[in-house]
């Protein structure tokens, strides 16, 4: 069993996640209305990914024999500047949830926890692959510009993103092969 200050440590994470899937959410709904609609759907798969982490987290709580606490989740900006803004939010917001995930670990080392520890080694690794992707699009969008065939070539590009994580998690989260 974890200690009721990892509990809370883990259960404060679930809540940036959920947080993290509604931003993504409303940036998707965003792209879609201003005609952005490969934005929409590397979007919405951000949000598919960011609810995996959570519910993986939550059944980590309660594999632990902890309590999984549900936290008001603020709401999200719903508009944005430009493609570029939305990029240099979601790297913002990323490099927060890195700190938070890096936390996490330095509590679990301190405490002894080496199940946790080694439970969110997972995150710290996913979150250099989340940073990389958000400075690799952001590179390209200073590249190419903000409007006109390097946008819409950006956009078809991201259009391409599908997703690779489980969505149903009424049994739970399932071992992937």
């Amino acid at each position: 069993m974890i200690s009721q200050k990892m509990t809370d440590a883990i259960n404060r994470q679930i809540n940036n996640e959920m947080y993290s899937a509604y931003l993504y959410m409303s940036m998707s709904a965003y792209s879609s209305n201003v005609g952005l609609n490969g934005f929409a759907t590397w979007f919405m798969v951000q949000y598919h990914e960011e609810m995996f982490h959570a519910m993986k987290q939550y059944n980590y709580v309660l594999d632990q024999g902890a309590v999984a606490h549900v936290q008001t989740i603020k709401e999200p900006p719903k508009s944005f500047a430009s493609a570029k803004d939305m990029f240099e939010k979601t790297l913002e917001h990323e490099k927060f949830v890195t700190k938070s995930i890096n936390e996490i670990a330095d509590l679990a080392l301190t405490e002894k926890d080496h199940a946790t520890y080694q439970f969110i080694q997972w995150y710290v690794t996913e979150q250099v692959e989340e940073e990389k992707n958000d400075n690799e699009i952001l590179q390209k969008l200073k590249l190419a510009g903000e409007s006109g065939p390097g946008l819409f070539m950006i956009d078809e590009q991201l259009a391409t993103r599908v997703l690779t994580v489980q969505t149903d998690f009424s049994r739970g989260i399932l071992p992937t092969a």
